[in-house]
């Protein structure tokens, strides 16, 4: 019996093109701040929320464009689990344990900068995550200095982050909940499992249920945009016998569609509509008020430590092994490029607080956390190892 070719997935696709995407989320991040800067702020500000169709123009990118963010990252982390980077434990240890102490350490420094009993302390989450396109983009930068070891360990890593948001999101992040459209959701999610059970190969019955979910999780008050992870992770990923996968597979069909568009289209989009910070009449001792301060120091100073410590006693206890041909040097800056907490960080400070003022300045911690993460880590990476 033949055997289709083992496709590559849009997560390795990403990797071999020198991660695009994240280089145009860049430029869309600092053409955000130059737009809220300039003598067009006013404008830049109103079209954000103008109203169109129920919701204002920021709803529409940050509820409804970002579920295509979340089905993609449902999809790769499906896909990885199940037949990539993370399918063994061998393979797991490393980013796995990384991730989560990447993700535990940043909440502990917010906390700590924040005080126990602040009413900013629902913010722990915020320097919690990992932009995958930023940090990969980041990488685009610096070339051939970094090995590919350490580019699939910063995808691994961030991949599990990634998953580890969209469960906080989902846990700690919901408004006041609707029983009606709660119970109409997971009717919506039994249907799914059955498209799914029923080995259905066709897309459209899976977006069309998928789209109702979206509605109804609207009104549910658990975010909308998860729906797109909950969609993903009942996507069929066939494979062929010998375990090989199908080219024709309906998850590898939807994931090699959707990754041009999220990573082109809805990433920048999303940076550029809510980058845009106003720095008029911004000083030092507003970056050091808790929440930017709190913000900054967990994706700087706590990302690394718990990525770079808790990955240098697993390798130093022969637990789990330094990346192929990478140098400890390289392992640190890859590290701190961790701290880069764009995309998802802005999600969850936009989920935590409502006044503008509050999300004014988580804003600014995200920035200049993930700006500080990215330069120190590019610094550490540039020069090429003896």
């Amino acid at each position: 019996m033949s055997r289709r070719k083992r496709p590559r997935s849009a997560l390795r696709s990403l990797l071999r093109n020198e991660a695009a995407g994240g280089v145009v989320l860049i430029v869309a991040a600092g053409l955000a701040l130059a737009v809220a800067n300039s003598p067009i702020s006013e404008a830049y500000f109103a079209a954000l929320h103008a109203p169109l169709g129920g919701l204002d123009a920021l709803h529409w990118v940050n509820d409804g464009l970002m579920t295509l963010f979340f089905l993609l990252i449902g999809l790769e982390i499906k896909r990885e689990l199940l037949d990539g980077e993370l399918a063994t434990w061998s393979r797991r240890v490393l980013p796995g344990v990384a991730a989560a102490a990447g993700m535990a350490v940043p909440a502990l420094v917010y906390v700590a900068v924040q005080g126990f009993g602040s009413t900013a302390l629902h913010g722990w989450a915020i320097p919690a995550a990992t932009d995958i396109a930023f940090a990969l983009g980041v990488l685009a930068l610096l070339g051939s200095r970094v090995p590919a070891s350490l580019k699939v360990f910063l995808t691994a890593l961030a991949i599990i982050d990634d998953l580890g948001a969209v469960v906080i999101i989902a846990a700690f992040y919901t408004v006041d909940l609707t029983p009606w459209a709660l119970a109409a959701s997971g009717g919506a999610v039994a249907v799914l499992i059955g498209l799914s059970r029923a080995k259905t190969a066709a897309l459209a019955p899976y977006l069309i249920v998928g789209a109702a979910l979206w509605g109804f999780m609207l009104q549910s008050g658990v975010h909308a945009a998860l729906s797109g992870t909950v969609l993903a992770l009942t996507i069929p990923l066939r494979r062929t016998p010998g375990a090989v996968e199908d080219v024709a597979s309906p998850l590898h069909r939807l994931e090699h569609g959707l990754q041009p568009w999220v990573a082109f289209v809805v990433v920048p989009i999303f940076g550029f509509a809510n980058a845009g910070v106003s720095l008029a009449g911004t000083s030092l001792a507003a970056l050091l008020e808790p929440i930017p301060l709190g913000i900054a120091a967990g994706l700087f100073l706590g990302k690394q430590i718990g990525v770079f410590g808790v990955s240098f006693l697993l390798i130093r206890l022969n637990i789990a092994d330094l990346p192929a041909r990478a140098t400890w040097r390289q392992f640190y800056g890859v590290s701190v490029l961790c701290g880069i907490g764009f995309t998802m960080s802005l999600f969850i400070g936009l989920s935590a607080f409502s006044p503008s003022e509050q999300q004014a300045a988580v804003k600014l911690g995200v920035l200049v956390g993930s700006g500080l993460s990215a330069l120190v880590g590019m610094a550490v990476l540039l020069p090429r190892p003896r």
